[in-house]
Parts: C-alpha cells; structure tokens; sequence
C-alpha cells in the first residue's frame, strides 16, 4: 500500500496542478525555455520581441482550458484557437516544437507524470489542429 494519496478523480486538471500558480509557473517556463533554447527557434519565430503578451493570453487560455477561471473568454471571448492562428504558418515542425517545448515545460515544474501525459495527448490534439500547411 501507498502512502501517497490517490488523486480526486473529481479534480480539474487546474486544480490537480495546483491553480493559477502551477499554470503561471508552466506558461512562464515553457516562454523562457522558447527564448532560451535554440531547438526552439522557428517556434520562437512566430511570436513577437516581446513575449508578455502571449505569456498572458497562454496563462489566460489554460486557467479556462483546464477547468479553471475563464480569463480568456472573459477578456476576448470565445477563443477561436484555428482562426487566431491562421496567420501565422503552422506545420510539422512548428507543432512538433511547440509540443516539445510545453513537455519539457511541464517535465521542468515536476507536474506529475501521469497528468503530464494526459496533457500531453490533449496539447498534441490542439497543437495538430493549428497545423496549416503540411510539411
């Protein structure tokens, strides 16, 4: 038997990582590696010189899409994730390293792994979406 307690299968993907702190602390970590790291360099590309912006409307984005408070759709409404991306050009490569990037991400805050896979799977969904060329 384990002493660690078994997670609520009530609990919201926000709050089994721990709310706006742990969503905070993994937008601003997957940011950081974007502009640290050079295997991410085309995604890094496709964002402004300044990432404050999109490192606000990413935290805001996944509060609701977790399961948490709804900054997002409260400052923009309905999100429109496909249409919102469509200027800029989404293939393989840019899905493949944002994926990269958000797993690395939520390996580097210790999310838990079996959380982090379920995200995972549902980050590749939305990330193969975005796609808007092929290669």
């Amino acid at each position: 038997m384990s002493d660690t307690p078994e997670p609520d299968p009530t609990a919201t993907a926000f709050e089994r990582l721990g709310g706006e702190p742990a969503v905070r602390a993994l937008v601003d970590r997957f940011y950081d590696l974007m502009d640290l790291e050079d295997q991410y360099r085309t995604l890094r590309a496709l964002h402004p010189a300044a990432l404050d912006g999109s490192r606000d409307k990413l935290f805001w984005f996944l509060c609701g899409w977790l399961g948490g408070p709804q900054h997002y759709v409260e400052r923009f409404g309905h999100p429109k994730l496909r249409a919102r991306h469509l200027p800029f050009t989404i293939g393989i490569a840019e899905r493949d390293q944002w994926m990269a990037c958000m797993r690395q991400a939520m390996s580097d805050t210790g999310i838990d792994v079996t959380l982090a896979e379920r995200l995972g799977a549902a980050f590749f969904n939305t990330a193969d979406w975005m796609r808007n060329r092929g290669g």
